[in-house]
């Protein structure tokens, strides 16, 4: 079973390769040129041993031809080896874009459940790492099995033409080679795949530990970190190792069974040559034959170790791209009109089937109205916007936008439709021009600079080293999070989409910079459908409805007013913020 997965790994990275058919046939063409050349040299130097009968018995002219004929054999050689190691270089680094960008190209296209229910570390591991490991194999397996293959079948057919009985026992005796390299091959290859796993996880605990960093020194969690990350990568020292081993093993044993196969070939040889019935020139032509029939065993052994570990990365490599990707929407309505309303008809939804969230959910937005979405941690707030955005699907029921099913729509007409700020800032490695206008990239710098202004960015972005040419370090390091979150803002205001969705916007800036973004916000949101979750609830008095949720039910609807009138869930929860515990 596991040799058929292994073969089933290997055609379809050849799948990645074919298209590079013409870099292999070349490659293997110069491979074939410069292996025959290099094998006629020893011919030649038979040749020139047998012009060297003893003291005053040598025939220099003779020689001198040879040594000519030698030294182009081994200049032609090298060129065509240069050839064929530019042909396979182009095979795999083709190859590796290609399956590299398969890997994101999935990425892009999988369901956020994929996404959100994986380490991020370990998914980059399998982008990066897993495919270098394969880049290595393949440059090493291609460049090995070519030369090792031909120099194998061009030794053998030398061989046979100076002695067929000689030819024969170094024949007989090279599938000892070959069965104790399968063997070990087998042995190494589950070693490297547990390897890889390990690596993975690491990557993922990493990641999350960099990214992480204040929270980790905030709860004084350095230690235990340093534990587990230890624990992890003793795992991965022990695979490690074990994987080293078994791959090493392989080198010396087949040399030693390579040099068995000399010590037979020099003492059967020997015997032929006293007997007459070889010259010294052909018994030491023989002999640099057998070495060199020998020799592509080693590397090709080699070679089986560098795919075991590829292979092993194909793995999880293959295991990314095979992931199913969301439903395709091709077929969908790509232009619909935005009118502004939104409708849910007996929603229900879960991200796990064994734990209810969103059940029975109705609700009817009208054009221009601002939906204030409130209630406690957990209970259904921000799912509602993964909703409407169709980041998930619904379990069953009803979504509609202008009128329109969301779900006979593109996702990126439906996205389309929103402007979104989050409360979690995402910003690029990249200057602050091309931040702000990430979602309209053909944007002038005077309708970037409004936007900037709308959102009260423009003063502080003025006063940076390049002002809107300044790069931001990835993830806005070298900004506050406050300015981070004015350039989200600001990126959704040069959009000015039909529909607005604002979580927590405003969460990490002060209150008089949050007032003026509020009445930017309430200029941005005129004739605008809104959805604004807010936990201040101070925030969203001004909103058409309030919605109050828990236990993912809408409990309470109506006015800021009405809501406080009734006195009921929503009164106690906007009571509570003037409570002293």
């Amino acid at each position: 079973m596991k040799e058929n997965g292994q073969i089933n790994l290997l055609k379809r990275l050849f799948v990645f390769t074919r298209p590079y058919i013409k870099f292999m046939i070349l490659s293997f063409i110069f491979s074939t040129l410069s292996v025959s050349l290099a094998l006629l040299a020893p011919v030649f130097t038979g040749n020139a041993i047998d012009y060297i009968g003893g003291q005053g018995n040598v025939n220099f002219n003779k020689i001198t031809e040879i040594l000519i004929r030698l030294a182009f054999a081994i200049g032609f050689s090298a060129f065509f080896q240069w050839l064929m190691t530019f042909c396979t270089n182009k095979i795999t680094f083709y190859t590796v874009n290609d399956l590299r960008d398969a890997a994101f190209d999935k990425i892009s296209h999988v369901p956020l459940t994929y996404i959100d229910g994986n380490s991020h570390g370990d998914i980059m591991n399998s982008v990066v790492n897993d495919i270098d490991q394969i880049s290595n194999g393949l440059l090493q397996g291609f460049a090995g099995l070519f030369t090792g293959i031909i120099t194998i079948l061009g030794t053998l057919i030398f061989m046979l033409t100076i002695n067929g009985t000689i030819a024969l026992f170094v024949v007989v005796l090279t599938p000892l080679s070959l069965f104790v390299a399968s063997f070990i091959a087998k042995m190494s290859f589950q070693r490297f795949n547990d390897q890889a796993i390990i690596q993975g996880k690491l990557s993922g605990y990493l990641e999350e530990m960099l990214g992480n960093q204040k929270i980790v020194k905030a709860f004084r969690y350095e230690e235990r970190a340093e534990t587990e990350f230890s624990e992890m990568n003793q795992k991965l020292y022990d695979c490690g190792v074990k994987a080293g081993f078994y791959s090493s093993l392989v080198n010396p044993s087949t040399r030693l069974l390579n040099g068995v196969v000399y010590a037979v070939v020099g003492i059967v040889g020997s015997i032929f040559t006293i007997n007459g019935h070889l010259s010294i020139g052909q018994l030491s032509s023989f002999l640099v034959y057998a070495n060199q029939y020998t020799k592509p065993f080693n590397e090709i052994s080699g070679v089986v170790t560098e795919l075991q570990t590829a292979l092993a990365s194909a793995r999880r490599v293959f295991a990314l791209i095979d992931e199913p990707i969301e439903i395709s929407d091709e077929n969908l309505r790509s232009e619909v009109h935005c009118n502004g309303t939104v409708n849910l008809e007996d929603v229900y939804f879960s991200y796990s089937k064994d734990k209810k969230l969103i059940e029975a959910l109705n609700l009817d937005v009208k054009a221009g109205q601002k939906i204030a979405i409130v209630g406690p941690t957990g209970c259904g707030k921000t799912t509602i916007i993964n909703l409407l955005m169709r980041f998930y699907d619904i379990d069953s029921g009803k979504i509609m936008a202008s009128g329109v099913p969301v779900d006979e729509m593109r996702r990126k007409t439906l996205r389309g439709m929103y402007g979104m700020v989050l409360q979690e800032t995402w910003l690029y490695n990249g200057s602050v021009r091309d931040n702000i206008a990430y979602g309209k990239e053909d944007a002038l710098i005077e309708e970037i600079e409004e936007a900037a202004k709308q959102s009260y960015a423009h003063g502080f972005i003025e006063r940076l080293p390049q002002g809107y040419d300044t790069i931001i370090s990835e993830d806005g390091g070298n900004i506050s999070q406050g300015q981070r979150q004015l350039l989200c803002i600001a990126r959704v205001m040069l959009t000015k989409p039909p529909m607005l969705i604002l979580d927590e916007a405003t969460s990490n800036i002060d209150t008089r910079t949050e007032s003026r973004i509020q009445n930017a916000f309430n200029k941005l949101m005129e004739g605008r459908t809104s959805f604004v979750v807010a936990h201040r609830l101070s925030t969203i008095k001004e909103a058409d409805v309030i919605l109050v949720m828990d236990q993912g039910r809408i409990i309470e609807q109506g006015t800021h007013e009405t809501l406080l009138e009734k006195n009921g869930f929503y009164a106690n929860l906007y009571n509570s913020q003037f409570t002293i515990a």
